[in-house]
């Protein structure tokens, strides 16, 4: 493709500047359970309401002590134990040490931890055969996290890594923001619902499918308005109901140039459009825009197209919205191409890919096969975009690539 049939389509970047630029995180928050809290995104800081550990403890099995009782190598006896969850309580003479287990509250006027591996036990007592020096194997109370401390920040996503540490702390509730409202449906007389019997030029609506499945992902709250036919008034009521109930809206076709592409007709008379072309492939006819109330996406018509932007644009701008401000898209990796890569000058090119490491541990990259924007199993077959400079031609075996690997919307 010639530079000069593509020099009015704007860049990736310039898209997601445009876009991003605009918006601004949900405001609306909620408190709900911790055991509920998976994937959603923390409003405000969360702060410790005790200490971590909560009183001094032992890291050792061992023998708890006092230093002025340590005499050279005289034995000590043994006044009590301590474990964890059973505290020592009685009386500790003078001359005398405390049997320990890790995790057990340290005895009042204990000074040091001696572990077992350094005691030698005989009828006349216990003798430790180290230099013992004031806290060791101690654990102080808020040694990990002091109360009032400051825990995760806002904009964090709640997983696997932050829900047990805030169950450490006793933390029954969290306040987060709430969950974004997306409303979805597909255009085209040629569509029929996933399951259906196909009639003559029907093909399946598995853009909206594939929406719906990267929507549930992201924890967003969907509102599926199914298929709107190639129909002026009823794509209107789509887009005027959608607008009232979503914060964002997603439409599926309709967004190229043919005679019963009505999205953009609607979004002028209904919104502003904010760009209409990119300069990438697949993925060039992406609309978005704001109708009166929610924010418009319009992917493109076919499958690979429409995947794509979700992830390259969509996903981004979901995360904005929503708070999420540590998200990001894997870091791009240079590697090696194992096989030829077609491609024509003009437009940001991201081939599907299979990527991985050769005996001599370099980063290798080969492609999917046929690249072209209805083939959706090369997402099945991949494992990272092959990410093509705009102004780059074809590739040669043995040049070096941009690798995009997918992240979890993609990977299984």
């Amino acid at each position: 493709m010639d530079h000069c049939h593509t020099s009015d389509l704007i860049s990736l970047e310039q898209a997601l500047e445009k876009m991003l630029g605009q918006l601004s995180p949900l405001q609306q928050t909620e408190s709900i359970p911790l055991n509920a809290a998976a994937g959603r995104i923390t409003a405000a800081p969360v702060i410790s309401p005790i200490d971590v550990p909560p009183f001094a403890n032992s890291a050792m099995d061992g023998y708890a002590v006092r230093i002025a009782d340590l005499h050279g190598n005289a034995p000590l006896p043994v006044a009590g134990k301590a474990f964890a969850g059973a505290p020592f309580n009685g009386d500790w003479p003078a001359g005398t040490c405390v049997r320990i287990m890790t995790g057990a509250p340290i005895p009042t006027g204990a000074e040091a931890v001696i572990m077992q591996e350094q005691a030698e036990v005989s009828d006349a007592g216990v003798r430790f055969n180290t230099v013992v020096r004031t806290g060791q194997n101690i654990r102080l109370a808020g040694e990990d996290i002091q109360q009032g401390a400051g825990v995760l920040p806002a904009g964090v996503k709640l997983g696997a890594a932050q829900l047990p540490l805030l169950a450490s702390l006793g933390v029954a509730e969290v306040l987060v923001i709430r969950k974004l409202k997306v409303a979805v449906f597909s255009t085209g007389d040629e569509l029929q619902p996933v399951g259906q019997p196909l009639e003559a030029g029907q093909i399946y609506d598995t853009n909206r499918f594939a929406v719906r499945l990267m929507l549930e992902q992201l924890g967003c709250e969907t509102l599926d308005l199914g298929i709107i036919r190639d129909d002026q008034n009823a794509l209107r009521a789509a887009f005027e109901q959608a607008d009232s109930q979503a914060d964002v809206v997603i439409s599926s076709g309709g967004v190229s140039v043919g005679e019963a592409d009505y999205t953009k007709q609607m979004l002028d008379e209904l919104g502003e459009v904010s760009f209409w072309k990119l300069a990438i492939k697949p993925g060039k006819p992406f609309a978005f825009g704001k109708l009166k109330h929610a924010w418009f996406c319009g992917l493109p018509g076919n499958p690979v197209s429409a995947a794509l932007t979700f992830y390259q644009l969509v996903q981004p701008l979901l995360a904005k919205l929503a708070g999420h401000s540590e998200w990001h898209l894997p870091p791009r990796l240079r590697a090696r191409a194992l096989t030829p890569l077609k491609k024509a000058p003009g437009r940001l090119d991201f081939q599907r890919g299979v990527f991985g490491s050769n005996a001599q541990g370099e980063l290798v990259v080969g492609t999917t096969g046929h690249q072209g924007s209805h083939v959706f199993s090369s997402f099945s077959q991949g494992n990272c975009f092959i990410v093509l400079e705009r102004e780059r031609g074809s590739v040669a075996v043995g040049e070096m690539v941009e690798i995009e690997p997918f992240n979890n919307l993609l990977r299984s």
